[in-house]
């Protein structure tokens, strides 16, 4: 199966805050939430959420089955299935993507009528939505180590968490001023590896679980923020829902049988760029 429309009327079902969940998804990158629907689906399907009503139609978002067929007090109705579906990008609404849009992109499809609920889209259509969705979707600072969500199937990518924290410029600097520039569990220096380039780069990883984001969070990026290698980053995030720490990650590096990467202090990185002077051009680094 390539991806289900879901379709959503705010004014036959209303339950979520959908603005909280906006901002939860912006912060968080995700955001759970049980599904009744017609159809059974299974999990890792892809599904785009669809306003209806009044003010639609329009594209909302985007998301993945969790987890297949639940049963629900919630919903009597035997034609009912309740699936878990994770919503991994979310526009605010009034900026739905628009039926004309839609319907330029996929002719064959209803988008007005209330029966596009559960209507599988096919690879052709839906590659053409992914499209759609990657110029007019939820926008994002540029990271080529992270696809934006929606633009590539869920089959394609591994999915590594990285929330709105991590990206933050402010908090980015704060965090380095107070850590450094290094990989704080290996050590790495991108300045090193890769000369000018490389300097003043560094990923930061957000330390705080998901589940504890509540609307009073306030961030300390001297406590919550950690800078990371991309190597070090994906390797918190990957195959867990609560990332791995720092100390776990040293204890993997060791039990691997490898060395941390020695920490290069501000002056050894000034007397290498004094010696490279002092030599002239055409000395190896």
């Amino acid at each position: 199966m390539s991806a289900v429309i879901l379709g959503w009327d705010p004014a036959r079902w209303n339950h979520w805050n959908y603005p909280a969940v906006v901002q939860q998804v912006g912060v968080s990158g995700l955001h759970l939430e049980p599904w009744s629907m017609t159809r059974d689906l299974a999990a890792g399907t892809d599904v785009w959420l669809l306003l209806l009503g009044v003010h639609g139609p329009g594209l909302l978002g985007h998301g993945v089955v969790l987890s297949d067929r639940q049963e629900s007090a919630a919903h009597r109705d035997a034609t009912k299935i309740t699936v878990q579906v994770a919503f991994d990008a979310l526009l605010p609404l009034g900026d739905q993507v628009p039926a004309g849009l839609l319907t330029e992109a996929v002719p064959g499809l209803a988008w007005h009528h209330a029966g596009t609920e559960s209507v599988e889209l096919g690879p052709g259509d839906e590659l053409n939505i992914r499209d759609l969705w990657a110029r007019l979707g939820p926008g994002q600072e540029a990271d080529p180590t992270q696809p934006a969500p929606g633009t590539y199937p869920g089959s394609a990518v591994a999915r590594v968490a990285v929330n709105r924290y991590e990206r933050d410029p402010e908090a980015r600097r704060a965090c380095i001023a107070h850590r450094g520039i290094n990989c704080a569990v290996c050590g790495f220096s991108f300045e090193v590896a890769y000369g000018e380039i490389g300097a003043d780069f560094i990923h930061v990883h957000h330390t705080v679980p998901a589940s504890q984001l509540g609307t009073n969070y306030q961030l300390d990026p001297l406590t919550d923020l950690v800078p990371l290698c991309a190597n070090c980053h994906a390797m918190a995030h990957y195959g867990v829902s609560t990332a791995r720490t720092e100390v776990e990650l040293r204890r993997a590096i060791a039990s691997a049988g490898h060395l941390t990467g020695a920490v290069v202090t501000p002056t050894e990185l000034e007397a290498q760029r004094v010696a490279r002077e002092l030599l002239g051009p055409g000395q190896p680094d």
